[in-house]
């Protein structure tokens, strides 16, 4: 429960809401006034967006849908065509846990979204944050959906002193006893919007915000302090080499990752390990094939979520014919954009070929940091 002092300036959800109607988003996935929220196109919005900025999401979400319109479509898809279309959008285990879960959706519930997040909470790759979402967005369950956004809202709402992650139990709590019997899918995205264009990280805009008499945190003037985060640790560089092949036929070597994992079920041009002493200068022993090698000026850097990567790009070309080896393959340059390709090894292609036929691909021989932002953060 609230303590008596902040009890006395509780937020008032009514305040929210009426904000809410006024200044809502309209986004793709979101359902019109008036209109009934499709549980499906919630639950992707929402996984997509993970990590995610909504800007960034939009085009993935309206390419993927039109791919996949419904949770039979997606359950029904091989692996490899719902990893292409989750290409370029990053946190590629994402992408598993999705497919996955629309195939519980279909087997266990005849393609129907559970309604509680109970139940939510037993499909693959559902956690509590995802549950809560669909619960009260798509099926206006009274549920206290907290990501990034929220967290900020409320740690500044109630001046919340305990650095995140640790906080998260508490601003949870706070966040629940918020929640109206009424409208809380509306208030569940009210609260989302309102971290997102008012009550952003830097200079919040406190005096259109529907909360700004109860806020603590501006009330102090100590708004841009929260919430209060512990500081992390950058994981120990990486290093690696990439290796590129280009046949006579105009067609590169490729291969697919693992299922689980790190980058699991995408496709790559062949690499070395990944490790913090690699040295660069035996890279061509790790080479997928004999062939003339050339080691390209520069390097590729890419930075994971925990920990960043730097790889040697070495290049060779093959004449017509030649095989590929066990587990790999060889796909036209044409087609490249038709491959399940992460960014990060869009750039080694980028960074040999000069471009990748058909996509828009981001590449740099120099560094590149591709970290995600904190999801919809705008």
């Amino acid at each position: 429960m609230l303590t008596p002092a902040l009890s006395a300036t509780k937020p008032d959800p009514q305040d929210l809401l009426a904000w809410y109607d006024r200044h809502r988003r309209e986004l793709p996935w979101r359902a019109k006034p008036g209109e009934t929220a499709n549980p499906y196109r919630v639950w992707l919005s929402e996984v997509m967006l993970q990590q995610t900025t909504v800007v960034a999401v939009k085009p993935f979400y309206l390419n993927f849908l039109e791919r996949f319109p419904n949770v039979e479509a997606l359950a029904e898809a091989p692996s490899d065509s719902v990893m292409q279309a989750w290409a370029g959008l990053g946190y590629y285990s994402r992408a598993r846990n999705l497919h996955a879960c629309a195939k519980a959706v279909v087997e266990k519930h005849g393609g129907r979204f559970p309604s509680t997040e109970a139940d939510l909470l037993t499909l693959p790759g559902i956690g509590a944050y995802t549950a809560a979402a669909v619960a009260a967005i798509a099926f206006n369950r009274k549920a206290a959906a907290v990501d990034g956004n929220v967290e900020r809202v409320m740690s500044r709402l109630f001046m919340v002193e305990e650095p995140l992650p640790k906080a998260k139990p508490l601003i949870r709590l706070l966040t629940n006893e918020l929640v109206p019997e009424d409208r809380p899918g509306d208030f569940a995205q009210g609260l989302m919007d309102l971290g997102a264009t008012i009550c952003t990280p830097r200079r919040p805009a406190c005096a259109l915000c529907p909360w700004m008499k109860p806020c603590h945190a501006r009330a102090a003037g100590l708004q841009e302090t929260f919430p209060k985060k512990q500081k992390k640790e950058t994981g120990q560089l990486r290093k690696g080499a990439a290796f590129v092949v280009l046949r006579a036929d105009d067609t590169i070597l490729l291969r697919t990752r693992p299922p689980t994992g790190l980058l699991g079920g995408m496709a790559e041009p062949p690499t070395s390990e990944w490790e913090p002493n690699y040295e660069a200068s035996r890279a061509v022993l790790d080479a997928p094939i004999e062939a003339r090698w050339q080691r390209l000026p520069g390097t590729v850097r890419h930075v994971f979520t925990h920990f960043p990567l730097e790889l040697t790009v070495l290049f060779a070309k093959v004449p017509k014919g030649t095989p590929a080896p066990d587990d790999m393959r060889w796909t036209p340059r044409l087609q490249l954009h038709e491959e399940a390709l992460p960014g990060a090894m869009k750039k080694v292609l980028v960074h040999a070929l000069g471009d990748l036929p058909g996509a828009k691909a981001k590449g740099s021989n120099n560094s590149s940091n591709n970290k995600g932002p904190n999801r919809k953060q705008a």
